[in-house]
């Protein structure tokens, strides 16, 4: 699926109103797998809001379309999503991650967010989950009416697996949020204000986790300038 056929979403995030929602959020790196990931384009494709989630997409769309929009972090949705929580006295749930991971999250939203219920599921550590690791996860999700539900399994995992289960999960908003997790903990650092609001916040995670992420950013990056430079003067159009 080409980059601009993806329907991004370009209003601010007061603006998502009621009803049940299937969030996810694109990026350079979400959309080089989801060329390979049929399932995983399906799941982009087919979500209710999908968020501009980083500024290569956010350039990369202006120079195929001469659209332009507003980067939104899945940050951004999550502190969105937590505030208006905070305001109606509402419930949430996080599934994923460690439970040392989602114990630090709810000592910290415990004090930020005092009013928010806060439900909690780690999932076994798989590529993918069984028939019965989906059930398990479902039921605890759907035993308190969720206003919101957080899925931090990293990307594709985290959207096909929302995407697939949508109809029985009882929460509202579903929102696929990834690394979230683990800048609320604490367990992974973020980058400051000013990489982030010039667009460099790539940089300073290749910088603080280099093994890890060389292949995502320096080779990823490379791959999906190719992509679009192809989507931009392929005579296919």
């Amino acid at each position: 699926m080409k980059l601009k056929d993806y329907i991004l979403y370009d209003r601010p995030l007061n603006n998502l109103g009621g009803g049940k929602l299937f969030i996810s959020t694109l990026n350079a790196h979400s959309y080089n797998v989801s060329r390979k990931d049929f399932n995983f384009s399906e799941a982009l494709s087919n979500s209710d809001v999908l968020i501009p989630d980083g500024i290569s997409v956010v350039w990369a769309l202006k120079f195929l379309t001469g659209k332009e929009l507003k980067k939104i972090a899945g940050a951004d949705l999550f502190f969105y999503e937590m505030n208006r929580l905070q305001q109606k006295g509402g419930a949430c749930f996080f599934l994923g991650s460690t439970e040392e991971t989602l114990q630090k999250i709810k000592e910290r939203a415990a004090k930020e967010y005092p009013n928010v219920k806060i439900d909690t599921y780690s999932p076994p550590y798989k590529t993918e989950f069984s028939t019965e690791d989906s059930q398990k996860m479902i039921d605890a999700i759907n035993k308190v009416k969720q206003d919101v539900l957080f899925i931090g399994l990293t990307a594709p995992k985290q959207e096909k697996w929302g995407y697939e289960h949508f109809s029985k999960l009882s929460a509202e908003h579903i929102c696929c949020i990834g690394a979230v997790f683990d800048f609320y903990a604490g367990t992974v650092k973020r980058a400051p204000e000013w990489m982030i609001n010039i667009g460099l916040e790539w940089f300073y995670r290749l910088i603080k986790e280099p093994k890890r992420m060389w292949k995502r950013y320096l080779l990823g990056n490379t791959k999906f300038v190719w992509y679009v430079f192809l989507e931009k003067f392929s005579k296919k159009g």
